[in-house]
């Protein structure tokens, strides 16, 4: 199979995209079970792409559910270098409103469940995550959005909770004061995941609600997530496929493809032999 070099994470409400041309569902086996769902392969503007929906077609995978180690692997598998995740979020600031788009450069892990490396087992990694989105990707995606017709908020610090149920407002008011911009429930682990394995990685969120701090708006439900998303869907279809036109002619100087190149600790002789086959494909051969 030819290499896909872009893929597109699709988060609540984007479950399919009907631009692809030349489109085929492709199901890979990872080390770490199965993807959330099959792959769906197509070329948008000439360019070969892969689509998973996050949360599998008719969203059936709550967010601590999502496989993302396999998700991530499994288009890695596919020789994929950019991935543009598409999520939906809420406003912590008063000046970012729904609808309104942000593409974020930080990331606040709050999450309490979730496998959040593929290392382990004999075989132990740090990697750098002082910046966790690729710079260059949110750039393309940030011009992307504001081509489309968003309002667009380059920046921002996008905390990750568990889920499934939304917050409560001490928790809203806490976030606010530790400085938090959006707040949503699928970034983390996906962002370092696709650091880990050497990929770019950048987030188009979509401002959906006030999340429940906001004294003059209601508390976000999933009726008023779900409304906005669809409102939004057109111009994140649109804003993909520019970012898939604008990422031919980009002239890249991040180093996420390096990111193991110092982050692997553990001693070679020292890794079993079923950990290092299992994590090759991340590592590379004689690693």
């Amino acid at each position: 199979m030819e290499k896909i070099p872009v893929a597109v994470i699709g988060g609540s409400g984007l479950y399919h995209m009907p631009d692809l041309e030349r489109v085929r569902e492709v199901r890979v086996t990872t080390p770490f079970g199965a993807p959330s769902d099959a792959l769906i392969v197509g070329e948008l503007g000439g360019v070969p792409i892969a689509f998973l929906p996050r949360h599998g077609r008719g969203h059936v995978l709550t967010p601590s559910e999502v496989p993302y180690r396999a998700n991530i692997y499994a288009l890695k598998s596919l020789g994929v270098q950019h991935i543009i995740a598409v999520s939906a979020c809420g406003s912590l600031r008063e000046s970012l409103k729904p609808g309104d788009v942000v593409i974020p450069d930080q990331l606040f892990d709050f999450t309490k469940e979730r496998r959040r490396s593929f290392f382990g087992e004999g075989l132990v990694a740090h990697i750098s995550a002082a910046d966790p989105f690729c710079p260059d990707l949110s750039a393309v995606v940030a011009d992307a959005c504001a081509a489309a017709g968003a309002r667009v908020h380059r920046g921002g610090t996008f905390i990750t909770i568990e889920g499934p149920r939304f917050s409560t407002k001490a928790e809203s008011y806490v976030y606010r004061s530790w400085g938090m911009d959006i707040i949503g429930m699928t970034t983390s682990p996906e962002a370092f995941l696709a650091r880990e394995a050497g990929l770019c990685y950048a987030v188009m969120a979509h401002i959906t609600d006030y999340d429940v701090w906001h004294e003059n708006e209601a508390p976000v439900t999933v009726e008023m997530v779900t409304q906005r998303l669809n409102a939004n869907i057109t111009l994140a279809q649109h804003a993909i496929a520019d970012s898939v036109e604008r990422l031919k002619t980009l002239e890249s100087h991040c180093d996420c493809a390096q990111a193991l190149a110092t982050a692997l600790i553990t001693a070679p002789e020292c890794i079993p032999t079923a950990t290092r086959e299992k994590l090759q494909l991340l590592t590379g051969a004689g690693k």
